[in-house]
């Protein structure tokens, strides 16, 4: 994904001889890792295959398993074997997926940090409602709410996608003021959306109170335009449910269980990175301290 956000100079000048200059390498380092991870996941199809034929197949099934016996052997799609479909849906899930979430909690710990008030609050918010007696689980998130104001808020100040999916236009339109003919491409600035100040006050700072007030019914599902971290309509991210449930339930915990502080307590570098994702510039570096007794964790 960090490779995939650099700036490749044919995407934004679209003639044909541009594909075949790559002076920083980009195009070529692209290549080499979509080979590499094409071999690893064909690797672990291939694996799945050979021992459902020798019939080594347990009681417990992974997701290669499932979309094996769910994919008649024979089928394609527009040409494309069951084996690549698979692969493609795998690469997918890793791709979109896991970058995401790690990105996504990576800025939550290091607003955290920086704002201990707000940790406190949270943490202080999970013992009373689930306690010390017992790890947060998935059907808790319902109740911290101030934990859900703390992902919001995070996901609007570093949406784990600046700018949307690109969209183009069917017909010749105005919007804004611009006139945009048919077939132009359009990418949403998201990062910019979300810290309009027309829209938000104070639009830099982080706040996840004003998701408990001023925007308490203002969710991320893209029905409200001003708060799009997922994209919105048909090309909305297909992922948002597991991706806040992952995210949910990891912060929960993290906090449940651990305090953070960097070394001697110097602020987290908030600097962006390059990336599709909006990675941070600087490696977050955290002392990590257990927060309960040492039972707990035996559990």
């Amino acid at each position: 994904m960090y490779v995939s956000g650099k700036f490749v100079l044919s995407d934004a000048i679209p003639l044909p001889f541009l594909r075949w200059i790559d002076f920083q390498g980009h195009i070529k380092s692209m290549k080499r890792i979509s080979k590499e991870l094409s071999v690893i996941t064909e690797s672990w199809i291939d694996e799945h295959i050979k021992r459902n034929l020798k019939g080594e197949l347990g009681n417990e099934q992974d997701f290669i398993d499932v979309m094996l016996s769910a994919i008649d052997e024979k089928f394609t799609n527009y040409g494309h074997s069951r084996e690549t479909i698979i692969k493609a849906t795998i690469l997918n899930i890793i791709l979109a997926g896991s970058d995401t979430t790690s990105v996504h909690l990576t800025w939550i710990l290091s607003l955290l940090v920086n704002n201990r008030e707000v940790m406190k609050r949270a943490q202080e918010e999970i013992d009373i409602k689930v306690g010390k007696e017992r790890w947060v689980d998935e059907s808790d998130i319902k109740n911290l709410v101030y934990l859900q104001a703390i992902i919001k808020e995070t996901l609007r100040l570093f949406p784990p996608g600046p700018l949307s999916v690109p969209h183009e236009a069917m017909e010749d339109c105005h919007v804004g003021g611009y006139f945009i003919p048919k077939g132009t491409r359009l990418l949403v600035n998201v990062w910019k959306l979300h810290r309009d100040p027309r829209v938000w006050s104070e639009p830099d700072e982080f706040i996840p109170e004003r998701f408990l007030t001023s925007h308490a019914e203002v969710d991320y599902l893209g029905q409200h335009f001003e708060f799009t971290p997922f994209g919105s309509g048909r090309r909305a991210c297909p992922g948002i449910t597991f991706a806040m449930q992952v995210t949910h339930l990891t912060l929960a915990r993290l906090l449940q269980g651990f305090d953070f502080k960097t070394p001697l307590n110097m602020p987290v570098d908030m600097t962006e990175g390059q990336g599709i994702t909006l990675p941070k510039a600087n490696p977050l570096q955290l002392l990590v301290t257990a927060r309960l007794s040492s039972g707990f964790y035996e559990n």
